[in-house]
């Protein structure tokens, strides 16, 4: 359903990274949301326009290759997933693309493990950041301090935590660009009030044998991950932020495979 927003600014564009294997709820949730600002340009962006198959199995077609995003952009967005995610950490082009598209947009943002690319891409260094629970460590590995919180604003980083939490980082933006009131509006005709059935959301309210089971599930991967991390924040991490001329001036797990025992 479509909300009458106020007039969006001239020019105004959002772009939101895919890569295969990314969450397919970390995009769609938050795209939702920013859809209803109504901007000039809200595109889907990956390497090449190639169509890019999601962890659920989805094929997405991107709107635009990395080459054809001029910069300033006015949101950049960066989902989550699992082996997706470690590919693309360690994919220098993407790299290289968050970093130059970081030095000037006007918000930096993510979802899940999203934030771990935004760090590999040296982006979050001194920052403070969010990520999926099962993650969350591994941001301190790339200089950035990790905040077990559902939404974390740090100047114009904005990063949200698992999943699910793309919804509150979608309304979050929305709100910062087009106030409480509005935000509100596109919040009550989405009837994002959730109420969900089991108190199993985080590893505070699970019950302590799933998050036992999520961990030892999760074990091979985060060390996968962790791994990547170490060689990423190295020489490579200083070879991307010194390919760029001005960086980051201030603002004037996703998916588990199906048959898993746990659940996100």
């Amino acid at each position: 359903m479509s909300e009458v927003a106020p007039p969006a600014a001239p020019g105004e564009r959002i772009a939101l990274l895919i890569y295969p294997g990314f969450t397919a709820l970390d995009l769609f949730g938050p795209h939702h949301m920013l859809a209803g600002l109504r901007p000039a340009r809200l595109d889907l962006v990956a390497r090449t326009r190639d169509p890019v198959t999601t962890d659920t199995g989805a094929k997405i077609i991107p709107a635009a290759a990395f080459d054809e995003i001029d910069e300033g952009l006015d949101i950049l967005l960066v989902p989550g997933g699992t082996e997706g995610t470690l590919a693309a950490m360690q994919d220098p082009m993407t790299r290289a693309f968050i970093a130059r598209q970081a030095a000037s947009a006007h918000v930096v943002s993510s979802v899940c493990t999203g934030s771990l690319i935004l760090a590999a891409a040296g982006v979050l260094r001194g920052r403070r950041a969010t990520s999926h629970w099962l993650t969350l460590d591994i941001l301190r590995m790339f200089g950035a301090e990790p905040v077990a919180e559902r939404v974390v604003e740090d100047d114009k980083f904005i990063t949200g935590a698992g999943v699910s939490a793309g919804l509150d980082l979608g309304l979050t933006l929305v709100q910062r660009l087009r106030g409480t009131e509005y935000a509100q509006g596109v919040q009550l005709v989405a009837e994002y009030d959730p109420r969900p059935p089991l108190a199993a959301g985080s590893p505070v309210s699970a019950p302590a044998p799933v998050v036992t089971r999520a961990r030892e599930h999760f074990a091979a991967f985060n060390a996968r991950l962790a791994a990547a991390a170490s060689n990423i924040s190295g020489p490579a991490l200083s070879r991307v932020m010194s390919s760029v001329a001005d960086p980051y001036p201030p603002f004037a797990f996703c998916h588990i495979s199906p048959g898993s025992p746990v659940g996100n």
